[in-house]
């Protein structure tokens, strides 16, 4: 039985519920979490002590996995809002570092470079990002810019002082804090370090601070990388953590596009996938254990959420008859409908081992190769749950396809009534629930719906099993 315990970056389902669904096909893995309730929301800290004192209570394990953001600030949200100090947060970590040493054979870690997003939205952010975060944006871009190719910036004075001040702070801090892990690599704490980056560009401060990151983990060659996404990073190191040599064959969809860029990334298609595989410690072959469909774009990436360029398949995509997996990413945020219909209609479903349509192109790659090396070693292994997998994948289809790709709009429209229009849905879900069901031939008792952040932008989708 392998043991693995997760630290996850926050409470919602994608980064707790969809690894124990996740995890649940191979019987032979056994997974421990802290509470729910102990960790970060939109908008509560983690309880960090609460997190620690699980953390010391663990028996030795085989695998311990950890969100830095979550024992540092309390979460990715909070990482950007908690005002504590540099000393304050590296003395608390300090205290984590004693027990995280003693508690696993193999530490994995990850930690978010800060994001610069591009928006007056301040549901993550901080108060001020309501009226000056597109002028921060603005700001860090032409601040990077101007310092690469020694232009001149005219964004620094439109910002107020005081604002500006506290922002750089707060980076300041971060920044430090992610310095610090790097002697943790060095001094073998962690064995495997991610820094992640989400919501990026060409230019910003993030991305200098990337940039100065990755050149200490070349000079001081560390086992650390630089990774455009977030959530999935959990995902792909407890791949990396149980793979035992695995080989991928990649298949795209459109082979001439994947060197276009995804929205909310700064690299290629081909980049991010690959770059997971690797982050996953996959082999690329031609001749390989497993295929790995990209459903990517043909010109521009589509995207749920702001509901521009919806890509639909009609090309007939040739499925693999050995074992394959499946990161749909035609459209941000959801699933390509064509691609589902295909599914369905040829009920391709005897070598499908996995499937990921969520949020970005990282997010839905990531997911997608941890429940496919999990679904492979299992059924390899002769400790394969079936039903565990049905059960995934059921979720999976109803919330990147039916509910991020038909329902979802609806909900975001009625805002700010939001559950209250998932409520009004419930008949078309039930309908999506039997095409998905009788498609997988599972049984199950009841689903129920939730909207834990209480906006559209995830559901949570709890089923009962017969």
């Amino acid at each position: 039985m392998k043991k693995i315990a997760l630290i996850p970056i926050d409470n919602r389902p994608i980064c707790y519920t969809l690894v124990q669904d996740i995890l649940a096909q191979d019987k032979n893995i056994s997974l421990f979490m802290p509470e729910r309730s102990l960790l970060g929301s939109l908008t509560n800290q983690a309880n960090i002590n609460g997190i620690y004192d699980f953390i010391n209570n663990l028996e030795e394990i085989d695998i311990l996995v950890i969100s830095l953001d979550t024992i540092a600030y309390g979460g990715l949200v909070s990482s950007r809002r908690c005002p504590e100090t540099f000393e304050e947060i590296k003395q608390r970590l300090l205290k984590f570092k004693k027990v995280i040493q003693k508690k696993a054979k193999k530490v994995l870690a990850f930690s978010s470079i800060m994001r610069i997003s591009n928006n007056n939205i301040n549901e993550e952010e901080k108060e001020y990002w309501s009226q000056w975060g597109k002028r921060i944006f603005e700001f860090s871009y032409y601040q990077h810019k101007s310092r690469k190719e020694k232009s001149y910036n005219c964004v620094y004075n439109q910002i107020p002082e005081e604002i500006l001040n506290d922002y750089l702070d707060t980076r300041k801090r971060n920044f430090d804090i992610n310095k610090l892990y790097l002697d943790w690599v060095e001094d073998k704490t962690l064995d495997t370090l991610v820094f992640s980056k989400d919501d990026t560009g060409q230019y910003g401060l993030n991305v200098e601070e990337a940039e100065f990151l990755d050149k200490q983990i070349k000079h001081r060659n560390l086992n650390a990388f630089i990774k455009t996404g977030a959530d999935e990073i959990p995902l792909t190191l407890i791949a990396r953590a149980i793979n035992s040599g695995i080989t991928i064959k990649t298949q795209y969809t459109w082979e001439n596009s994947t060197n276009e860029i995804s929205k909310y990334e700064d690299i290629s298609v081909k980049d991010c996938i690959e770059g997971q595989l690797m982050l996953a410690d996959c082999k690329i072959a031609q001749n390989a254990d497993l295929t790995f469909i990209i459903n990517n774009f043909e010109a521009q990436q589509g995207d749920y959420v702001l509901g521009e360029c919806i890509n639909v398949l009609t090309k007939q995509i040739d499925f693999p008859e050995k074992k394959f997996f499946i990161a749909d990413i035609s459209n941000a945020n959801g699933a390509d409908c064509g691609l589902i219909k295909q599914l369905i209609s040829k009920k391709i479903n005897k070598n499908f081992i996995g499937f990921c349509a969520y949020n970005t192109s990282a997010n839905s790659a990531g997911c997608a190769i941890l429940s496919a090396i999990v679904n492979y070693n299992a059924q390899k292994n002769n400790s394969y749950s079936e039903n565990a997998f049905k059960k995934l994948l059921f979720i999976r289809l109803m919330d990147d396809w039916a509910y991020q790709a038909n329902i979802r709009k609806f909900v975001h429209d009625s805002a700010p009534y939001f559950k209250q229009a998932l409520k009004e849905k419930s008949e078309d879900l039930k309908n999506f629930e039997k095409i998905i069901a009788n498609y997988l031939d599972f049984k199950y008792n009841n689903v129920s719906y939730s909207l834990p952040w209480n906006r559209s932008f995830e559901a949570e989708i709890n089923v009962e099993n017969l």
